[in-house]
């Protein structure tokens, strides 16, 4: 934690528990980040009312249309995820605080991230275990044809777009989502990491849906979210954050994932399940399909 920061420790899912590890304390700005279900964001509509400027809830950019009818994505696209329950659910959390909102005026501002990444989180299914395999020179997956365009984030370029949100009471009952303006394809991205550890991706394209058949939570997080093509036009947040620029590529990113990795042993953990499931996957598909 900063140096000065308070640390209140209690179960943010338990209103008795969070009421009283907060005591009588009123805040400007209360984020909600480990809100996935509406009871989540109901239960905090309690403990919050009349006790915070603003409430920012952190959604999700898997809740807008998928796949979208237009691109790039603004805020008004519609909001529409038959294929994931998680996105779902983000959706409904965000019709419950825009129903407070209306209603007694709840001070909700939306954001909704889109694939943010740090040091440790890896954006490929599979983690270190697929770096692993680049680094052999065993073949990795990748969904579809490779070519659906993608958006990744930096946490700090993220930071550099929310962190000015807070207690700017303009943007209580508004929603904005804070990407970067890169757009890479899953080929690349994967190409991107095994640049930085010195290899070249041996790549096996696979279709979505067979994906899903063969791996169901694998499945639902493509044909909900990463097998669609997501451009986002971030014109609304740099309106309102005229400073805010996504300055990092992930051609760096991808360099500070594998110094982050390399730098301890224990961090790099090579699960020998995933490794059996997408030899079986490739062998299943080639066996298939040989071209």
């Amino acid at each position: 934690m900063p140096s000065g920061a308070e640390w209140l420790r209690g179960d943010a899912h338990d209103t008795r528990s969070l009421d009283a590890a907060l005591g009588n304390r009123r805040f400007d700005a209360v984020v909600q980040w480990v809100g996935f279900t509406p009871d989540h964001v109901e239960r905090d509509i309690q403990v919050f009312r009349g006790r915070t400027r603003q409430y920012v809830f952190i959604s999700s950019a898997s809740a807008y249309q998928t796949p979208p009818s237009r691109l790039p994505v603004t805020e008004s696209t519609p909001l529409h995820n038959p294929f994931w329950g998680y996105s779902r659910d983000k959706i409904a959390c965000e019709e419950t605080l825009i129903r407070a909102y209306r209603t007694e005026g709840f001070p909700v501002t939306i954001v909704r991230p889109s694939h943010t990444y740090d040091a440790a989180s890896l954006p490929v299914h599979g983690g270190w275990t697929v770096v692993d395999r680049m680094r052999r020179g065993r073949p990795v997956i990748v969904h579809g044809d490779g070519t659906s365009l993608w958006t990744l984030t930096h946490h700090e370029d993220f930071a550099r777009g929310f962190v000015p949100l807070l207690g700017q009471d303009d943007v209580v009952g508004d929603s904005f989502h804070i990407t970067s303006d890169e757009t890479l394809t899953w080929d690349q991205i994967h190409g991107l990491l095994a640049s930085a550890i010195g290899a070249r991706p041996q790549i096996v394209h696979v279709p979505s849906d067979l994906i899903a058949a063969f791996d169901p939570a694998w499945g639902a997080s493509l044909l909900g979210d990463k097998a669609h093509s997501m451009v986002f036009d971030n014109t609304k947040i740099k309106r309102v954050v005229p400073d805010f620029r996504a300055v990092i590529p992930y051609s760096r990113g991808a360099a500070q994932q594998v110094a982050w990795y390399e730098a301890d042993a224990t961090r790099r953990v090579v699960d020998e399940s995933t490794n059996a499931a997408i030899d079986q996957m490739v062998r299943q598909y080639q066996r298939a399909w040989p071209g």
